[in-house]
């Protein structure tokens, strides 16, 4: 199949190509016009399809379920946002609860499923600290643990790729060395760390932070906190919930500038409620939960916010249109960085040959028109 337009994103740049797309990978770029084409888009843009790294469910399901079909239903149909990978994301809850919810994970990726492709677990919880819990029921905050970790890993077969954990609280940094050295990446969140803690557990392996700005120390001009870290060390990873909601424009900027193009992560932190009507309630993490007329989501008893609804192309739209980032960054923070923060940058994360054939066609109203997983058409 060969599909082509007057604005491909090649090599940080818009330029008219055609894409040869065989065997689910891309065979080869032309030049526009070369070939016959199966599907012409004219002046719509094709760009790399997107990978959300933090995202518990949709639709009603959430990880913590461990539902098969939730979790399939999900897969299927997130692709009409343009995510063609995702990393499902656990919530703080009993060891029995995050057990069964990683095994159902590893159930369905050894099983069979459609659209998004799952590229791992993404760990959240439950070694968070208290006080910046945010939404995560404080009952089963716990001090990390590595011998309880390694059972986790047992029951996820080996698919937990990310873990959030509040690093301050790792006696000796013992399992972030654990993750660190066995190809997990480690991300501060829900901490309490202060700048110099954060330098520590930078030092120790812990490589990304955790939706930056939300259940972390804040910054301020003598006392930096996990922020000021997220910004000063370049080279860290930084997720970044781009609804508009739970970080303001220009701090979404802000944020952006400092780090450069190659280390924000834009991520959905999207829950069961995303994709479900405004004034609806469920569960997240044993609390309940409403949908705002703003799409937001909030803990019913205490008000604060609980997640996101986000679309990722939405996001990309505040980034870029409200945000005032510049689209190189803005694309790379949902396409190539967390491909390279999940080691699978070399096969996703870019429109070349070779990679994997997840694209995404685009208006300027940045409206989803075709999305492929792995070249397969999934609209």
């Amino acid at each position: 199949m060969i599909i082509q337009s007057k604005r491909v994103w090649i090599q940080n740049i818009f330029m008219p190509a055609q894409i040869e797309i065989e065997n689910q990978k891309i065979k080869q770029i032309l030049e526009y016009g070369q070939k016959p084409v199966d599907v012409d888009y004219d002046n719509q843009r094709i760009v790399p399809g997107f990978i959300d790294q933090h995202t518990h469910g949709a639709y009603t399901f959430d990880t913590n379920d461990a539902n098969p079909e939730g979790l399939r239903n999900w897969t299927k149909h997130i692709t009409d946002e343009g995510v063609t990978a995702l990393c499902p994301t656990t919530i703080t809850q009993s060891h029995e609860v995050l057990s069964n919810a990683l095994k159902n994970v590893a159930y369905v990726v050894e099983n069979g499923y459609e659209g998004a492709e799952i590229l791992g677990i993404h760990f959240e919880g439950p070694y968070l600290d208290k006080e910046h819990k945010g939404a995560q029921p404080e009952e089963y905050c716990v001090k990390p643990n590595v011998e309880e970790f390694k059972a986790y890993q047992a029951d996820a077969h080996g698919l937990i790729k990310v873990i959030t954990m509040a690093c301050e609280h790792d006696e000796d940094f013992a399992l972030t060395h654990y993750c660190a050295s066995h190809g997990i990446l480690v991300s501060q969140g829900h901490s309490g760390a202060t700048y110099e803690q954060a330098c520590l557990a930078i030092a120790n392996g812990a490589r990304s932070m955790t939706h930056v700005y939300n259940g972390m120390t804040g910054f301020h001009h003598r006392k930096p906190g996990l922020v000021g870290a997220a910004m000063r060390f370049r080279d860290v990873y930084a997720e970044l919930i781009c609804d508009g909601r739970h970080v303001d424009s220009a701090a979404i900027n802000a944020l952006f500038m400092s780090k450069g193009r190659a280390s924000v992560i834009m991520i959905s932190d999207g829950l069961n409620a995303k994709g479900c009507p405004v004034g609806s309630h469920h569960m997240f993490g044993g609390h309940e939960i409403e949908v705002y007329p703003d799409g937001s989501a909030h803990l019913v008893q205490a008000g604060n916010l609980a997640g996101s609804t986000l679309r990722i192309n939405r996001g990309l739209q505040v980034v870029v249109e409200q945000a005032q980032v510049p689209f190189d960054y803005a694309i790379n923070a949902c396409t190539i960085n967390p491909a390279r923060a999940l080691g699978v940058d070399d096969r996703k994360g870019k429109l070349c040959a070779g990679y994997d054939a997840d694209i995404v066609v685009l208006t300027d109203t940045y409206d989803v028109v075709q999305t492929y997983a792995r070249g397969k058409a999934c609209k």
